[in-house]
């Protein structure tokens, strides 16, 4: 399995009054994809990006995009982000009831299938699913807003997932607080893919110096 260290900015957080430079910039910076967190207000608490933010995303940036879909019934729209020209597509188990059916379409589209789990979701509810999938996505704060702190009890099952990524051969990707304190612990317990929002959004950093040293402490 390929270890190298890939950084996904999350998109929800960027300026979006200058959305445009802001892709240019995490793009000239070194990301390795941009995510897109699509929000239905059901699911979770809120509304998140929609087509207009993946059509600007795919104007301004070569990078593939990783879609993380927090809605009701996601099989519904996994031609409609494909579409679009999303790369990984991630489904909530939580809101389908036919999870494995859904993952086996995206693969039929020749995208990444994903799921991702919920900080109070534990991996045997989801370990039958495992071989579905390429890319686990470990949410390590309550999904919806942005800016949250990371929720330390998430560390164990992480490092199960961890465990597991070698088995199964998937990619293990968190989100949701994450920063140059935490990302060492991280990657120590197996993930290699870090979703980093208002620790990169906001700062006064350049982006490319922030997603450098992000990745060499974790490479670390």
């Amino acid at each position: 399995m390929n270890r190298r260290v890939k950084i996904h900015p999350s998109i929800l957080c960027a300026d979006h009054g200058n959305l445009a430079n802001e892709i240019k910039s995490i793009t000239a910076g070194g990301a390795d994809y941009v995510h897109v967190d699509v929000m239905d207000g059901v699911f979770v608490r809120n509304f998140g990006c929609g087509t207009e933010i993946v059509k600007t995303i795919k104007a301004h940036s070569h990078l593939p995009v990783d879609v993380h879909l927090m809605i009701q019934e996601p099989s519904r729209y996994i031609w409609f982000f494909r579409d679009l020209g999303a790369d990984i597509i991630t489904i909530h188990p939580e809101t389908d009831k036919n999870a494995a059916r859904t993952l086996a379409e995206i693969k039929a589209v020749n995208a990444i299938p994903g799921i991702a789990l919920n900080p109070g979701t534990s991996v045997d509810a989801v370990r039958e699913l495992l071989p579905l999938c390429k890319h686990v996505l470990a949410m390590t704060v309550i999904p919806g807003f942005g800016g949250q702190p990371f929720l330390d009890f998430t560390l164990d099952k992480i490092k199960a997932l961890g465990e597991l990524s070698k088995q199964y051969d998937f990619t293990l990707c968190v989100d949701g607080g994450i920063s140059k304190k935490n990302i060492k612990k991280l990657a120590h317990r197996g993930v290699t893919s870090f979703v980093v929002g208002s620790a990169l959004f906001g700062q006064d950093a350049d982006y490319g110096e922030t997603i450098r040293e992000m990745k060499g402490l974790a490479r670390n």
